[in-house]
């Protein structure tokens, strides 16, 4: 057998290693058939394959050294019609049991569609093994992988369990228990060979691969007469040999196959690295200044502060308080352009270095957010000063740093500005629906303006007004939930409220105590809900958790988006543990409590978070309703991923974000509030400006 001749010792490889390349489900593979690569750490990839009556859209994450993870839509043909096309959702996992070595071949396990209707449900093991520029694959497909039935289940001599197989294609969304189960196996296996660079009118063409492989697939499970009308409504495959072309870049994948003796299969996908993601050159901080000579002549503090809320406006913050006590110059300021702690103190010096004493030589950074200060820093003004023209590291910067519990206190003496503050923007939304088994995806485009009016001791007054332009989310199906709908009814929200109000309210967030933060709102909520919402956030700012509160009572609102509301009222909340995990940058976030539809239970999140800001991560959550009343899906899941708008140029602290949940239903839902305590903060922990120091710099 192929898989036993790569388990064989082997010469050893005689170049280093070339980068995977994509398969036709998304993940790392040969066409169809799985290989035992996987792409660099981190990687984001998307994409879609398309074929004869079945297209697969596809987005894939390295989510750790050692585990690919892969979501995927697929439309297809109705089986049930004979005509017209139906959606289908699968997760897949891949697992890397070894690395390849000098005489030892690469060796993973996956499972395809292990959280589905089961249509795509399969389990392989695989090796590869490359000499030079050719790379070999082989392995053994259970399930949909191993339709082909060369061989009798080899699990089946340990245990006679193994020999069948309970198929439940249904609702979708619920795990399948039924790994590696089955009477037969199809061995596969696939050649990858990375081609010489070729000259072209327009240079030398480099990353071509000629691909090739023997399915364990033959569409036996592929019905309503794909490609062929068979008895039973059963597909079958004209050949499992499949072929063709790919290219790689950076960045870029693209194939042209022929597959099953029948097909052409075109696939194209985009990736990037979170780690090192393509950006754009932010503006150049402004320079810095000389301090005032020490034999200039003294200002009143009245004047100076003056002239410091000043520079801070023209810097983008919004200034809170001044004080100058001895050496100690203490400075708090509200929002601003900036990420993290580090960058926030290099522009608060960059904008008052002319301004404070030539004295002053140990700064008191005190950063607020929405109303409650999440930040204190103590910093030598020398040390800062120093990171901006290259005689001090960011490091010593971050050594000689001393950050302190956020209390919200304005210290006795320090001096105010007068007069509200406000700020208001306009913004494009979008808004997505994936996985209407009637249509793969339904939006809707359309435009903000918004404001907020802070009225001083953390109370504010927010709104926003929004116009939808463009989209079909308005044509989206009735709810056919067996729940109250909290969350399906999004297509009559869309349809009757194309100009609306997503957001009105009265908001306090405040400093309950050191690092205790608490949040009051009453009004219309997010564009479904309104009433009253408390939150309370117990967040050290020295550790790696926090733990909060939140309780809410709400009434559901009317459809147009405007000011009334329908009948239904409940009560939610949830106690919640935010945590930072001790490897590959992953945090956790663990919920319990009532959700909106009136059903307990509790929802689970792990996310990883990169240098540059990226975050990718996924939330899956249970609940005392049944996946019967649930209804399709069966639990709710999804996964996300969150950019920067630093990226692009702008200094910026908003991210934008991409959710990808396969299904929307009612159960497992919780209220939407504009500023979430955790959000508000978490830039404020000691952990968040570690790693964040290169900004001290700018």
């Amino acid at each position: 057998m192929i898989l036993a001749a790569l388990l064989l010792p082997a010469g050893p490889a005689g170049a280093e290693e070339i980068p995977a390349t994509g398969g036709d489900f998304g993940g790392t593979g040969v066409i169809e058939t799985r290989n035992a690569r996987f792409r660099d750490d981190g990687t984001l990839e998307a994409g879609a394959s398309l074929r004869h009556q079945r297209r697969f859209w596809f987005v894939n994450v390295q989510a750790l050294p050692f585990l690919e993870t892969t979501f995927r839509l697929t439309e297809r043909l109705n089986a049930t019609a004979g005509s017209g096309m139906t959606t289908d959702r699968s997760f897949d996992l891949k697992l890397r049991l070894l690395r390849e070595g000098d005489y030892t071949p690469a060796l993973a396990v996956g499972l395809q569609d292990f959280i589905g209707t089961g249509l795509y449900s399969g389990e392989y093991i695989v090796a590869s093994k490359r000499w030079w520029g050719l790379d070999v694959s082989a392995g053994l497909g259970w399930g949909r992988l191993g339709t082909g039935g060369e061989a009798r289940n080899p699990l089946g001599y340990v245990a006679g369990a193994f020999d069948t197989r309970p198929r439940n294609v249904g609702r979708g969304g619920m795990l399948q228990r039924n790994w590696f189960r089955g009477e037969d196996v199809a061995p596969f296996a696939g050649l990858e060979w990375s081609l010489p660079g070729i000259d072209s009118p327009w240079g030398r063409l480099e990353g071509l691969r000629a691909k090739a492989e023997w399915s364990g697939d033959a569409l036996r499970d592929e019905r309503g007469g794909y490609p062929a009308r068979r008895t039973g409504g059963r597909g079958e495959a004209a050949s499992r040999f499949n072929f063709g072309l790919q290219w790689s870049n950076e960045w870029l994948d693209a194939g042209l196959f022929s597959t099953h003796g029948t097909d052409v299969l075109l696939r194209l996908s985009l990736r990037l690295n979170p780690a090192d993601p393509p950006s754009l050159p932010l503006p150049a901080p402004p320079p810095l200044r000389p301090r005032p000579a020490a034999t200039a002549a003294p200002v009143s503090e009245e004047a100076l502060a003056e002239q410091v809320f000043t520079a801070l406006k023209q810097a983008g913050f919004r200034p809170v308080a001044f004080r100058l006590d001895g050496q100690l110059a203490e400075i708090a300021v509200a929002g601003g352009r900036f990420a993290g702690q580090p960058q926030v103190a290099a522009r608060v010096l960059r904008a008052t270095q002319p301004l404070l004493p030539a004295q002053a030589e140990m700064l008191r950074i005190r950063w607020w957010q929405a109303g409650a200060e999440v930040a204190v820093l103590d910093i030598p003004r020398g040390v800062l000063e120093g990171t901006t023209t290259g005689s001090a590291s960011p490091e010593e910067a971050w050594a000689a740093t001393l950050p302190l519990p956020a209390t919200g206190d304005i210290p006795p003496g320090s001096l105010t500005p007068s007069g509200p503050d406000y700020e208001w923007g306009v913004e494009p939304r979008l808004s997505l629906q994936l996985g209407d088994p009637t249509r793969t995806l339904r939006w809707q485009a359309g435009v903000a303006a918004g404001g907020r009016v802070a009225l001083g001791a953390g109370i504010s007054l927010a709104g926003s007004v929004q116009q939808a332009l463009l989209g079909n989310l308005d044509d989206g199906p009735s709810s056919d939930s067996r729940l109250p709908h909290v969350r399906t009814d999004y297509a009559r929200y869309a349809a009757a409220g194309r100009t609306s109000i997503p957001g009105l309210y009265a908001e306090r967030i405040w400093n309950l105590a050191p690092d205790v933060f608490a949040r009051a709102t009453l009004g219309y909520l997010e564009p479904m809900f309104g009433g009253a919402s408390g939150e309370v956030l117990w967040r050290p700012h020295d550790r790696g958790f926090a733990i909060g509160l939140d309780l809410n009572w709400v009434r559901q609102r009317a459809f147009d988006g405007g000011l009334g509301f329908r009948d239904y009222a409940t009560t939610t909340g949830h106690l919640s543990l935010y945590a930072d995990l001790p490897f590959w940058n992953l945090y956790g976030v663990l919920r319990a409590g009532r959700y909106l539809a009136g059903d307990w239970g509790g929802t689970l999140e792990l996310g990883r978070r990169f240098a540059s800001g990226i975050e990718v991560g996924g939330f899956a959550t249970l609940t005392n309703v049944s996946a019967a009343q649930f209804g399709e899906g069966s639990f709710d899941k999804g996964l996300y991923v969150r950019i920067p708008l630093s990226l692009f140029g702008t200094e910026s602290r908003g991210r934008g974000g991409v959710l990808i949940r396969p299904i929307q239903r009612d159960g497992g839902q919780r209220l939407a509030v504009d500023s979430p305590l955790w959000e508000t903060t978490r830039d404020g922990r000691t952990g968040m400006m570690r790693d964040g120091i290169t900004g001290f710099a700018h």
